[in-house]
């Protein structure tokens, strides 16, 4: 297991199997991991940690993706943050504001290992 202090990650996902299966993978790579189940909580969470990149859900209750998102972003600490859209949403019906709110990358979950996940998070990182 690596010990060095890596950046601060946030996944906001309301799917605890799949939350828990990234944080786990995450923290065995020396990442700081912090979990949230839904946009308000998200948002909250983020607000407190302010992380250097954020693995975002569309479909969740409470509060979807892509409002947290736009509420992040009016923040000016929440321009700066990069984000990874992580769903299974196809980019094709994902909302239409989504492309206005400075998305690092759109991931597919099921077209996606969590190997290939953590490259991309890795290279958007850099």
């Amino acid at each position: 297991m690596v010990t060095a202090n890596k950046h601060r990650i946030t996944i906001v996902e309301d799917d605890r199997a799949i939350a828990h299966m990234y944080r786990f993978k995450l923290e065995s790579e020396g990442y700081v991991v912090s979990l949230a189940y839904d946009g308000e909580e998200g948002l909250s969470i983020i607000e407190s940690i302010k992380p250097e990149l954020i693995l975002l859900d569309l479909k969740m209750p409470v509060m979807s993706g892509d409002i947290m998102l736009e509420k992040l972003r009016t923040k000016p600490w929440g321009i700066q943050i990069k984000v990874i859209i992580l769903t299974n949403i196809s980019k094709d019906e994902a909302p239409v504001g989504l492309r206005l709110l400075n998305v690092d990358r759109y991931i597919v979950k099921a077209h996606h290992t969590p190997k290939q996940v953590l490259e991309i998070i890795e290279e958007i990182l850099k």
